[in-house]
């Protein structure tokens, strides 16, 4: 199963950066460097996010509703912090070449967490969907948590 795993996010990375993935994770599958976990991470939280998501807006029981199920349950912007998440692994794989390519995921998680990414759409979504306060009271803004008990 890991040798198999391994394999399968062997060719993603392959695909998706256009080169050969490091030898820790072509070899056996044992060993995955951090780079490809942090990566990982995010690919599997943003693409799941996002199937999630798109699954309960095309319910019509749902409209109006919030979303606080699978991954939403853990924090309200799983594709945000999935998306960090890759631009963080990106950064490890590059890191050899230079410590201030760490720019790049800085700018985009501090753009994600606290600039045009939730801030601007959760602005005034607590007036438009009956819920969202509390769902705000109970679950992490960005990094996944546990959901926090009800009050």
């Amino acid at each position: 199963m890991v040798v198999t795993t391994a394999g399968r996010l062997a060719d993603v990375v392959e695909r998706v950066l256009g080169t050969s993935p490091p030898v820790g994770l072509r070899a056996t599958g044992v060993t995955i460097p951090a780079q490809q976990k942090v990566w990982a991470v995010g690919f599997v939280f943003e693409a799941v996010g996002d199937r999630q998501l798109a699954r309960f807006k095309a319910d019509p029981a749902n409209r109006g509703r919030v979303m606080d199920q699978g991954l939403w349950r853990y924090t309200r912007h799983p594709n945000y912090f999935g998306d960090a998440c890759v631009w963080w692994g990106l950064f490890l794989f590059a890191l050899p070449e230079g410590f201030l390519l760490v720019v790049s995921p800085v700018v985009m998680t501090l753009l994600l967490a606290k600039g045009s990414g939730k801030p601007l759409l959760e602005k005034d979504i607590v007036q438009r969907r009956p819920g969202y306060r509390e769902y705000v009271e109970r679950t992490s803004g960005f990094f996944p948590l546990p959901p926090r008990a009800e009050r």
